[in-house]
């Protein structure tokens, strides 16, 4: 820093910059640690202090150098150093004020005649929004008054004082509806937002200097450069303040229609790739878990606007443009963010249009294109307005397939996702009170996409994790009429041996825990031989082996999970079986502390939670023929296991399980259920087994009763 503000050389400056700028880059990791968000006062200075510290002043600093240098290489190389410490900064765990200052210091070189200074201001403004975004600090500078911070100084920039810019911005039919079905906003525009938009759209007012190199001859638009970083910022802002983007949702569409009309294939993708990021905020509004109230969501009927603007617009012939493959791979990621809400309500052709459009795409030989469309497609046949169309989803189907066994590991990747969705769609389908859809869809469909999918399993990991996914999707959906067909009797064979090698394998975390739960989704198929099946043995035997001894606790929870789903005693197979299963929920039980790792120790109280769900689940179902078992573990081990029921019962579910129990009365019911089961069980003559089980039942209740004050009395419940 001595250098970059004392040394009287530009070049030794701008050299001094560069190497600060090399350092900074990728240093977000190390400067995480930084906080100084409450006042210290202690003995010592803790490290993240000394960070905090570090980081205040290389702000401080830069910004010294911001406002006393006059070369513009080197003001470049500033504006650039202070884009990479903003973009590396944890400013969530800094005191306020610091982005504000480079916010506001920034401003007047935003109309510095060398472009270069103005593209690298962009650059920094865009890490700025786009850094932990959303700050508050930062909603409170967008919020600013478009005057603020700016200089009357001659600019290079076009119309930033004019107050009717929006006029003179690309106006159409669909601005005149915006301004009613707009959310409410602020009185006049965001600041950063006309800044960009007036970058793209409008003329230049006055020239620039020699340096404006990167415009067309004879263009009267700003710079390449400086349009593309405007159309960045803007997307940073869709990204990260999607409620201070929304208000302008129509007139950024025009912008974007504007952009993708124009003959500069790099501007037409930086625009698909701001249609994508303004579709995905619409998205996220409409999640069920959103917190944005619903009076504050852009109206559907808005967005069906929006959409209907882009789809009437260039779009489908960016999607067409087979010269430049990374544009239609936009187009396509931008065609796949539309809300499903909205699209149930687009015109009937426009539907048609984006169908077709993605399924002929998918015979693209460009795999760029092939991997978007792919994962396109994936994303269409969750719509619920497309997914009980049977000729939809099996189109879908076989386009899926057919990516399948394409040579690039990224096209099979996204095709192995989109399978893995089509088929939750299948699942969702079956659930519905019309069987049509199961009764319609093709056998022969169904065996071709078991096929697929146990060749993906063996493919890699990327591939694989979704793979099993819709394996047990799949033999989730099978109805009794195609499990009774002896053409399926192999591949179903072949299915769960494929599950079964999987969960068993040293693979990655996602693959095993994608394993084990569609696992557990076999187990769902009333219609499958689960306990007299040869394979039935071998999936406990691979269940039990990962709950007990895998390194990675969320796969063991998942394996806990998948071996309490069986709703019958028969489906557990014969009581040696039953009784391997208690055995090694015991045994996870007990080791559910075990391990070398740290980060594990985070799920501990989830494993034990699934652990006692499982055994306690297991109880609910036991025979005469299992106690003797039971009660034989119990007398080793029922000690800890009775400590860990109770502190299930009094600190609550946290399993990954959403059906699982959350309520204190929940899982009482749960243990209570176990008791009444037991209890009714008829006991073999001279058998001790269920008196001895039902005791530990009892003492569980008695003493969790009387821990919370409960006045619960346990003799009706038993005396039978």
């Amino acid at each position: 820093m001595t250098l970059t503000l004392k040394d009287p050389s530009p070049k030794t400056r701008a050299c001094a910059l560069q190497v600060l700028s090399a350092i900074l880059e990728g240093s977000k990791q190390f400067l995480s640690v930084a906080e100084d968000t409450s006042d210290h006062r202690r003995a010592f200075t803790p490290f993240s202090v000394m960070i905090a510290s570090s980081i205040r002043e290389l702000h401080r600093c830069l910004l010294l150098a911001l406002v006393a240098e006059t070369s513009s290489q080197t003001l470049t190389q500033i504006i650039k150093c202070l884009a990479n410490l903003v973009s590396n900064s944890p400013y969530n765990r800094l005191k306020l004020s610091l982005l504000t200052k480079v916010w506001n210091q920034i401003k007047p070189y935003i109309r510095h005649k060398d472009v270069n200074v103005r593209v690298s201001s962009l650059t920094l403004l865009g890490a700025i929004v786009s850094t932990h975004a959303p700050l508050p600090e930062v909603q409170l500078l967008l919020q600013q008054p478009c005057s603020s911070g700016l200089s009357s100084s001659s600019s290079a920039t076009p119309h930033l004082s004019t107050p009717d810019w929006w006029k003179k911005a690309p106006s159409g039919p669909f601005l005149e509806e915006a301004s009613v079905s707009s959310p409410k906003g602020s009185s006049e525009p965001c600041w950063l937002i006309r800044l960009c938009v007036s970058t793209v759209v409008l003329p230049r007012e006055d020239s620039c200097s020699g340096s404006d190199a990167g415009s067309a001859a004879g263009s009267p638009y700003e710079p390449s450069p400086m349009r593309l970083e405007a159309l960045q910022v803007l997307a940073h802002l869709a990204r990260g303040y999607f409620s201070m983007a929304q208000v302008y949702l129509m007139e950024l569409g025009e912008v974007i229609c504007k952009c993708m009309g124009e003959a500069d294939p790099s501007i037409q993708l930086h625009g698909a790739k701001l249609l994508e990021e303004l579709g995905t905020g619409l998205i996220q509004q409409y999640k069920p878990d959103s917190t944005v109230a619903s009076d504050q969501r852009v109206p559907v009927s808005l967005v069906v606007m929006f959409w209907t603007m882009m789809l009437n617009g260039p779009l489908p012939r960016a999607l067409q443009n087979s010269e430049h493959p990374t544009l239609q791979a936009s187009a396509c990621d931008a065609l796949s963010s539309i809300l499903p809400e909205a699209f149930s309500s687009l015109p009937s052709d426009r539907q048609i249009l984006c169908i077709t459009m993605l399924l002929g795409l998918n015979d693209s030989r460009n795999r760029l294109v092939k991997a978007a469309t792919s994962r396109a497609l994936g994303v269409y046949v969750l719509f619920p307005y497309l997914r009980q169309d049977v000729i939809f989803v099996a189109d879908t189907a076989n386009a899926i397939l057919m990516s399948l066994q394409d040579k690039s590991l990224n096209v099979r990747a996204k095709a192995a996702w989109s399978l893995g969705n089509l088929t939750d769609t299948l699942i969702v389908n079956m659930e519905t009170p019309d069987p049509s859809f199961q009764e319609e869809f093709s056998g022969l469909l169904l065996l071709k996409m078991l096929r697929s999918a146990i060749e993906a399993s063996r493919d890699k990991d990327k591939v694989k994790s979704n793979a099993v996914r819709a394996l047990g999707n799949l033999l989730h959906f099978l109805q009794p009429s195609h499990i009774e067909k002896p053409s399926f009797a192999e591949i179903i064979e072949e299915s769960i041996q494929a599950l079964i090698s999987t969960v068993l394998l040293e693979a990655a975390m996602k693959v095993r825990w994608n394993a084990c739960y569609a696992m557990g989704n076999v187990f769902k198929n009333p219609a499958l031989p689960l306990g007299t099946a040869p394979w039935t043995s071998q999936a406990y035997n691979a269940l039990t082996s990962v709950v007990t001894s895998c390194k990675n606790f969320k796969v063991r929870i998942r394996s806990a999970t998948a071996l309490s789903i069986p709703s019958k005693r028969e489906h557990y197979g014969s009581v040696d079986q039953y009784v391997q299963i208690w055995n090694a929920l015991v045994t996870a039980l007990q080791k559910s502390e075990d391990t070398t790792d740290f980060l594990e120790f985070k799920y501990c109280a989830s494993l034990r939670t699934q652990i006692c769900q499982a055994l306690i689940h297991l109880l609910s179902l036991a025979s005469a023929s299992d106690l003797p078992c039971i009660r034989e573990t119990l007398e080793l081990k029922g000690d800890m296991v009775q400590s860990f029921i109770l502190q299930f019962l009094k600190s609550g579910a946290e399993g990954e399980d959403p059906g699982a129990p959350h309520s204190s009365h929940e899982r009482e019911q749960l243990v209570r259920r176990a008791l009444e089961h037991v209890s009714s069980i008829q006991a073999l003559p001279g058998d001790t087994a269920k008196r001895a089980v039902m005791g530990f039942l009892e003492d569980i209740l008695t003493i969790y009763f009387d821990s919370s004050g409960s006045q619960v009395a346990l003799p009706e419940l038993t005396s039978r």
